[in-house]
């Protein structure tokens, strides 16, 4: 988050230049000015004074404050509700240009900015440009192709935007936006083909695609939390998330009738971040851990079994995750050797394998490099499957 970008367009967009104060100054003492006749040619990556640096700019319309970049409105303008520019001559540019070159220089060209803008939290837009990133690790981790993403949540004024997006252009980022009113998704996608910016609007398509299937007009309303979101479904899920808190590890098994999904697996399995995953989603998990010499609850063999699922992991991969887990607790060296010794893995995993043998309703889910999200996924597809008694062809019982 704290490298900081070039202003580096392609083909031939506007030159933006600005004064970047956070403090608000009177309005029309600064401009944004858009120029498309320098060749590409004579394009240099620019570099921006220490002082204006983007970090503190991404803070300052974070945080709600307007950042001083008033548009005199003159002769042209774009049609629409977007915004009204000048056109200076190559003259101003330069100067503007010039204007913002100090004696103290830094470069900005050791990433690329991603700005994900939102009217709602934007964990949607978030989540989606994060899994598109993966597809990239391979340049991401060598930094061959850093990138920065900045999260702009709760954007719900077309001023904000517009600020959002000009500072965008000013740093040469691209633009993802998820906006339930269709006027500001549009306002988005007009001032970014103004500013040639690179964007994609990831709700709006999407959107468009339901209505028409289901023959309805969409509602253009945001689901951030508001006071029409703390509904019946949020409330669920906080009850969710309190009942998981005090049903981890074993505790109050006389409640696992009560609980939608329960989880069995040995120590260091992942038992309890899944669980608070899936109580973010609105499910009451209980965990039972499965450890040699200690009898399982009697209720685990008496709550339905479409709700129980069982959890299995390599025993080389359980022992380093055990090591490690018995280090950070400073632990002593004898507990240290009972727990985390591989014969003493294997010999927990072996029980378990047996338990889950004797219940083969149980399904069991293999967790080896495998994210949180990725076992919840399979679990609540089978939980699906179950509670609707549909069930999907597979291979075996173990996933």
């Amino acid at each position: 988050m704290a490298c900081l970008s070039a202003v580096v367009f392609q083909g031939r967009p506007p030159s933006i230049s600005s004064n970047l104060n956070p403090n608000p100054k009177h309005a029309g003492s600064d401009s944004v000015s858009l120029d498309v006749s320098i060749p590409d040619s004579e394009r240099k990556p620019r570099k921006f004074s220490s002082k204006l640096n983007r970090w503190n700019r991404a803070r300052t319309l974070r945080s709600g404050s307007k950042v001083d970049r008033t548009i005199n409105n003159e002769s042209n303008s774009t049609t629409g509700p977007i915004v009204n520019m000048n056109l200076p001559d190559n003259s101003t540019v330069e100067r503007d240009v010039s204007s913002i070159n100090g004696d103290h220089e830094t470069d900005f060209t050791a990433a690329k900015s991603i700005y994900i803008v939102s009217d709602g939290t934007g964990w949607t837009a978030e989540h989606a440009v994060n899994a598109a990133l993966g597809q990239f690790d391979y340049c991401l981790v060598d930094r061959g192709c850093p990138v920065n993403t900045h999260l702009f949540s709760g954007i719900e004024e077309t001023e904000t935007l517009m600020e959002i997006i000009k500072q965008a252009a000013i740093e040469g980022a691209m633009v993802m936006y998820t906006l339930a009113d269709p006027s500001m998704a549009e306002a988005a996608m007009r001032a970014c083909k103004l500013w040639s910016i690179s964007s994609l609007d990831i709700l709006g398509p999407i959107t468009d695609a339901i209505s028409s299937h289901l023959g309805a007009n969409p509602s253009g309303l945001s689901r951030g939390v508001t006071n029409s979101s703390l509904n019946e479904d949020y409330f669920k899920r906080i009850e969710a998330i309190e009942f998981t808190i005090k049903h981890d590890d074993g505790a109050l098994p006389e409640n696992l009738e009560k609980a939608d999904i329960v989880l069995v697996g040995v120590s260091r399995t992942g038992k309890t971040p899944l669980s608070t995953y899936l109580a973010q989603k609105g499910y009451k998990v209980s965990n039972v851990p499965i450890v040699n010499g200690v009898d399982l609850p009697k209720t685990l063999f008496e709550v339905d079994s479409r709700k129980v699922f069982g959890l299995m992991i390599n025993p080389v991969v359980l022992q380093g995750i055990r090591e490690a887990r018995a280090k950070s607790l400073g632990l002593g060296s004898g507990f240290e050797i009972k727990y985390s010794e591989l014969r003493s893995v294997r010999e927990e995993l072996e029980l378990a394998k047996r338990i889950f043998a004797e219940n083969p309703s149980w399904p069991v889910i293999e967790v080896t490099e495998r994210a949180i999200e990725e076992t919840a996924a399979v679990v609540l597809r089978l939980y699906d499957e179950r509670q609707s008694n549909r069930a999907m062809p597979r291979i075996s019982k173990c996933y």
